[in-house]
C-alpha cells in the first residue's frame, strides 16, 4: 500500500509559491481546491473551527484523490468536489449561500474542460441544490455557455436536477450577518461592497487526471448584502473560472468586478502562453502586482498540464488545499 503524507499548515511559509516544480517533474494526476479567499484576523477562528474546516477539505480532496488516482475523469472529480462542498453550511457556495440585500439565497457556477474548452454556468440562481451539477449539464447538454435565474432553473429541472425549497439555503449566522449590515446602513450609510470582504467561502476545484486532461470549476452564493442581481466573476468564463490543456485550469475567489475587468483565469493561461512563465509566476505576479495594484483583492488556485501547482492570494486569508499521489497537504489560512 503506497503511503500518503498529510500536512496541516497553519501559519504558512509563503506556500503559494510551491508551484514551481520543474517541468520535468510530472505528475500523473493531481487536484487542487479552494475554499474562499477574504480577511481574518488571527485566531478569529476557534480550534474547534480551525478542525471543521480542515475536516470537511480533508474529505473533499480525499473524493477527488480516489476518483483520480483510479482514472476517472478530471471533470467527475471537479464536480464530485464543488459539490460536496456545496453541501457544506462552512462555505459561501451552495447550502451556506449568503444573503442579498432583498433576504434572498442566489447562486452561482461555472466549469470549463481543457479539452475541447467547452463550458457551462449558471447565475442567480435560487432553487438548485448543486449550481455546479447545472453549469454542467449546461456544458455538456445544452448548446449555451450560461444561463440565469429562472430560466437556468427550468433548464436544471428539465436535467432531473435536484431542485430544493429556499429554505434549504437558511443558515442562522448568515441571516444574522445580513440583518446587522441592514442596520448599520440605516445608521451610517454604509454600502454592500464595503462589507463584502468579511466573509470566506467561494469554493473552487481544478484537477488533471491520468488522460491528461484538466478542468477547472467555481461555486458561490455571492456577496452579502449584493443588489440589483449583481453577479460576479465566478459564473464568468475567463474571469473565475478557465482550464486549458496546453497550458493550465484556474478558479478564482475575491471582489469578483476586478476578476472580471482583468480577466484574471485566462490571463494565467495567456501569461504562460505568450510570455514563457511558469503557473506559478503567471499567478503570482497576477495577485500580487497587476491585481493588487489596480486594487483587487483574493486569491486564485491553479493547476498546470505536469501537476503544478499554484495557490497565490493578496488577503489575510485563503482556505486552500492541494492532493498528488502520495500527498495530501491542506492549508486553512496564512
Amino acid at each position: 500500500m503506497l503511503f500518503r503524507i498529510t500536512v496541516v499548515l497553519l501559519c504558512v511559509l509563503c506556500f503559494a509559491c510551491q508551484s514551481h516544480a520543474p517541468k520535468e517533474t510530472s505528475h500523473a494526476w493531481a487536484m487542487v481546491i479552494h475554499g474562499g479567499a477574504g480577511f481574518s484576523k488571527k485566531g478569529s477562528l476557534s480550534k474547534e473551527k480551525e478542525a471543521e474546516y480542515h475536516t470537511i477539505l480533508n474529505q473533499a480532496l480525499t473524493r477527488g484523490e480516489l476518483i483520480l488516482k483510479n482514472g476517472g475523469t478530471s471533470e467527475d472529480a471537479v464536480v464530485e468536489v464543488i459539490a460536496m462542498l456545496e453541501d457544506s453550511p462552512l462555505f459561501n457556495a451552495g447550502k451556506g449561500a449568503v444573503f442579498t440585500h432583498d433576504k434572498q439565497n442566489e447562486l452561482d457556477a461555472s466549469i470549463m474542460k481543457g479539452d475541447d474548452m467547452n463550458a457551462g454556468a449558471v447565475a442567480g440562481v435560487r432553487s438548485i441544490k448543486n449550481p455546479i451539477k447545472a453549469a454542467r449539464a449546461v456544458m455538456n447538454d445544452s448548446k449555451h455557455v450560461l444561463l440565469t435565474a429562472r430560466g437556468a432553473e427550468t433548464f436544471a429541472s428539465s436535467q432531473s436536477l435536484e431542485q430544493v425549497d429556499s429554505s434549504y439555503f437558511f443558515t442562522q449566522k448568515n441571516y444574522d450577518r445580513l440583518l446587522k449590515i441592514l442596520d448599520e446602513e440605516k445608521d451610517v450609510g454604509l454600502d454592500d461592497e464595503q462589507q463584502s470582504d468579511e466573509k470566506f467561502g467561494t469554493v473552487g476545484a481544478v484537477a488533471l487526471d491520468q488522460s491528461g486532461n484538466i478542468t477547472a470549476g467555481t461555486s458561490t452564493g455571492g456577496m452579502t448584502n449584493k443588489k440589483w442581481d449583481r453577479v460576479g466573476d465566478s459564473p464568468i468564463i475567463g474571469a473565475g473560472t478557465y482550464a486549458n490543456n496546453a497550458t493550465c485550469g484556474v478558479s478564482c475567489t475575491g471582489h469578483g468586478e476586478y476578476f472580471i475587468r482583468y480577466a484574471v483565469a485566462t490571463d494565467v493561461s495567456k501569461r504562460m502562453e505568450y510570455l514563457g512563465e511558469g503557473v506559478g509566476e503567471a499567478a503570482e505576479h497576477i495577485i500580487h502586482s497587476s491585481l493588487k495594484a489596480a486594487g483587487g483583492n483574493g486569491g486564485l488556485i491553479a493547476l498546470d498540464k505536469y501537476g503544478n501547482i499554484a495557490m497565490p492570494f493578496n488577503t489575510t486569508a485563503m482556505f486552500r488545499g492541494f492532493v498528488r499521489p502520495d500527498t495530501l497537504v491542506t492549508l486553512l489560512y496564512e
